[in-house]
């Protein structure tokens, strides 16, 4: 028998099985619902054994790009995207290095009274007039998410010049304007969808979406862009990592605490 061609790279053979698997159901070969090959067929294909298969199916399942039917085999799912919240990205951004294709349609940019939240946001008076960016984000060619977005008038002028369907705002703000990003304020919860946009998302009235409020600053601290992303809950998904203290730590901490405290009740008297 040939020696396999998976073989000749240093990956593991489960991880080189995942990702052929993994690179064709992203690119549309195995379309939402069709069967993948089954276990026999992957050992005969790549000449494997058939642990190293399941190990490449589990890690697809665990990603959420198959599910297994009992007794009928794996099969592929409706793509769910995530994107990990640890780090200040833009969609196109983080989701280009897991391969999938993004892009934007422009529904609305125009100037308009920010609602109170948003003025708030910006530390502006009431009723201020701002930017307003309305775009619908498509991943694979899929309606995702509703992106309402706002920006003084003076970057949204600057914006209104880009390429806003095929460029991240992060991006432009970033390269174009020379505005550092910093940090930003996520707020996430469940909502139904607003009869504005569900016809945009392919879905029903009253669908539950999952809706994001970013308020993005600058390295330097002020507001940039405040924003409303509405997303397709059964597409997508946000990922987190915490930490937790350890354990051994706390009672210092909690010392420190009294120490402070009674400091602070000496210098009271």
């Amino acid at each position: 028998m040939s020696r396999p061609v998976l073989a000749l790279s240093p990956q593991p053979l489960y991880s080189q099985i995942r990702e052929v698997l993994r690179a064709a159901i992203l690119d549309g070969s195995y379309p939402p619902h069709a069967q993948v090959p089954s276990e026999s067929e992957l050992m005969a294909q790549h000449g494997v054994s058939r642990i190293t298969v399941r190990q490449a199916l589990a890690d697809l399942q665990n990603e959420g790009l198959i599910f297994k039917v009992h007794g009928k085999g794996s099969f592929v799912s409706k793509p769910k995207a995530f994107q990990n919240v640890t780090r200040l990205q833009g969609f196109a951004e983080a989701m280009a290095p897991l391969g999938y294709e993004t892009f934007s349609k422009v529904l609305a940019l125009r100037t308009a009274v920010a609602p109170p939240k948003v003025s708030e946001a910006f530390g502006m008076a009431p009723k201020s007039r701002l930017t307003q960016l309305t775009r619908l984000r498509f991943l694979n060619r899929e309606p995702i998410s509703v992106d309402v977005s706002w920006f003084t008038l003076e970057v949204g002028e600057r914006l209104a010049k880009a390429d806003l369907a095929s460029r991240d705002v992060f991006a432009v703000l970033e390269n174009d304007l020379g505005i550092a990003l910093g940090h930003a304020d996520i707020q996430i919860e469940a909502a139904l969808v607003d009869d504005a946009h569900y016809k945009h998302l392919k879905l029903e009235p009253g669908s539950p979406v999952m809706q994001i409020q970013r308020l993005t600053y600058s390295a330097s601290g002020l507001p940039v862009d405040f924003e409303h992303l509405y997303f397709r809950g059964d597409s997508f998904q946000y990922r987190f990592q915490i930490d937790r203290a350890s354990p051994a730590h706390a009672p210092a901490r909690a010392l420190s605490r009294l120490t402070k405290a009674k400091h602070a009740k000496k210098d009271s008297v």
